[in-house]
């Protein structure tokens, strides 16, 4: 877990200490209509550009080929820009501690 969550801190150019990673292995999942490894990523975060979708897809794939022996042929990635004022983190919106 402290991989994934350096590669991820590092591909976004944020501080470790604003990544949260969760991994789930029971979830029971078919794709393609077989029940081979599968591996559903969702990322989302704060400012987060198209530009840097392509260089993270190919990353996190990686990730889950070499980690996780995971095919990157059977890894789905959900990528979504977070709105500051939907995002929430110490009692506050992430608006009201990052104005800017």
């Amino acid at each position: 877990m402290d991989k994934i969550s350096i590669l991820v801190a590092k591909e976004l150019g944020k501080p470790e200490s604003m990544i949260m990673v969760a991994l789930e292995t029971a979830t029971k999942m078919v794709f393609g209509g077989t029940n081979e490894p599968t591996l559903f990523m969702e990322l989302k975060s704060v400012g987060l550009p198209e530009s840097k979708t392509s260089g993270l897809s190919e990353s996190l794939c990686d990730f889950a080929e070499q980690h996780l022996n995971v095919k990157k042929e059977r890894v789905y990635i959900e990528f979504a820009n977070a709105v500051k004022s939907m995002f929430g983190w110490k009692g506050k919106s992430i608006l009201e501690l990052f104005p800017d």
